[in-house]
């Protein structure tokens, strides 16, 4: 036999597409070529290939007098990283009639060291799911991805050590013998919470801003913190993760879909809405995501999760205004030459600022030395339609120090907040069960949504007209408020918008440019 198809699968742009690796044998001085757009890892795979087939005692191909063509087909589809190493290696056993075995219903991943050893890849869910929605009996795939990929049912997964354990487990198979490796059981999802999680009860004081927390888990919303240095906003950032629901399974399996593309899997799996918090000083692509083949960034990692920008107007102003897309459409686009990439980007943001870059404007005892041109230099990095798209904005206050000794450690306001916004969720989706979005969140209400859904009382509406003319609401920020108002009444438990929701609502909407 001088050819040989073994089946392998390519991520790109976040989805896996299947690759039939081709191997062809003939005779002619000796060459070993990989065709099919190879980047340079791929085309590396010679190499690897060689030196793993010798030290795992097969004939490696630097010793053959034959020419070697590997076709890794589709032919227009670019081919990244070193996963193709497995199924190459198998494909050219092959096809030199070394082994015998059935490669049909098989899919192969898996990158191979020099010894024979199998390495873990990236974006080995994808791939998972590839090849049970193409109907694929088996996938075989390194073992430290063994767990990752054994979360999709209707599939048998085997994780692989070395090469030659491989071989000899199908060869085995081959002449119905007993089989040297077991399936992976089905991986059981947990939500384990760390013990050293920042929690609300260890935040001292700011009920305004814990509040402003339990509104934006339970519906969804954006929310800006604000106040001097020192104060808790980055405490009260990282201690939202403590209160968030766990993913569903369906989300969990997306994010770490996402995660495992982005290579920052440690073979655990995403079961907690991630939070990430990218510095400053962090470039545009790495967190809107591109490359010439478009890649994702932090925003698209913040995917389910809180995306905390701390230090908000020191951002590149490139970086806050394409901020406006996710924040609307809950997807980020990003445009190359060879077109365009759509990566999801619901989450929930986060911003921290000072009120002056010194961040002691209005603060009592203390002395601002910013110019009045670089305060207004500051205010001016957040435009009107990135400020429009916060539903609440928060001052975070100086706590008095007597205050941080005498308060008692025995609260219990994360339990108390986990419930009501279990609670709140809960109505929410009994809301939208009926619609196409059974599990939208009120922050994800459209125009046409807002006028079935929304039930407000007439008092309610009309306090929130004339506020709306007062602060000269624009259209979105008038659906922002109705928005939040509904997830504060699901808090309360109640069916009705009335005024007390409309009031505290439009309490959050004031921006701290202008207090």
């Amino acid at each position: 036999m001088s050819f040989s198809k073994v089946y392998s699968a390519q991520n790109h742009l976040l989805k896996a597409h299947l690759v039939s690796v081709e191997t062809d044998l003939s005779r002619g001085l000796h060459s070993f070529s990989v065709v099919g757009l190879p980047d340079k890892a791929v085309e590396e795979a010679r190499d690897r290939v060689s030196a793993a087939l010798k030290n795992s005692g097969y004939k490696s191909p630097r010793s053959s007098s034959q020419k070697i063509v590997i076709s890794l087909a589709p032919a227009d589809l670019k081919k990244e990283g070193p996963s193709f190493d497995l199924p190459i290696a198998l494909g050219y056993l092959l096809a030199e009639g070394l082994t015998v075995f059935e490669t049909e219903g098989r899919m192969f991943a898996g990158e191979l060291s020099l010894d024979g050893d199998i390495r873990p890849i990236r974006g080995c869910l994808s791939i998972a799911r590839l090849a049970k929605r193409l109907g694929f009996l088996e996938l075989y795939v390194p073992k430290a991805n063994e767990r990752e990929a054994a979360l999709i049912d209707g599939i048998q997964i085997y994780g692989v050590e070395t090469l030659h354990e491989l071989i000899e487990h199908l060869e085995h198979v081959h002449s119905h013998t007993a089989s040297r490796l077991a399936p992976a059981q089905k991986t059981q999802v947990h939500n384990p919470v760390a013990d050293d999680e920042l929690t609300i009860d260890d935040i001292i004081g700011q009920e305004s801003a814990k509040r402003g927390l339990m509104i934006a888990a339970a519906g969804g919303h954006n929310i800006a913190l604000w106040g001097p240095p020192g104060t808790g906003k980055t405490m009260l950032a990282k201690a939202l993760s403590s209160i968030l629901p766990p993913l569903s399974f369906e989300d969990s399996l997306i994010v770490t879909e996402i995660h495992s593309a982005a290579g920052l899997l440690d073979g655990s799996i995403v079961t907690r809405p991630p939070i990430r918090s990218p510095h400053h000083t962090a470039s545009y692509v790495s967190l809107v995501g591109g490359g010439t083949i478009p890649r994702p960034g932090e925003i698209t990692l913040a995917h389910k999760g809180v995306l905390f920008l701390d230090e908000f107007p020191e951002f590149d102003r490139k970086v806050i205004e394409t901020l406006r897309q996710p924040l609307e459409d809950r997807i980020v686009s990003v445009s190359r030459a060879k077109g365009t990439a759509h990566f999801p980007a619901h989450f929930i943001l986060i911003a921290a600022m000072n009120p002056c870059p010194c961040g002691n404007r209005g603060v009592r005892g203390k002395v601002c030395v910013c110019a009045a041109k670089d305060i207004a230099r500051y205010e001016r990095r957040l435009s009107g339609p990135i400020v429009d798209r916060i539903d609440m904005w928060i001052e975070v206050s100086k706590i008095d120090h007597d205050k941080l000794i005498k308060r008692s450690r025995t609260s219990h306001e994360s339990e108390t907040a986990k419930e009501m916004i279990y609670r709140a969720r809960r109505k929410q989706s009994d809301r939208f069960g009926s619609t196409d979005k059974p599990n939208m969140l009120n922050s994800e209400m459209s125009a046409r949504d807002i006028g079935a859904l929304i039930n407000i009382d007439p008092e309610a509406e009309k306090i929130l007209n004339q506020a709306s003319k007062t602060y000269d609401l624009s259209a979105r920020g008038y659906h922002r408020v109705l928005r939040l108002a509904r997830t504060i009444a699901d808090l309360s438990d109640k069916d009705h918008i009335t005024r007390e929701h409309i009031l505290e609502a439009l309490q959050y909407r004031q921006k701290y440019a202008v207090q």
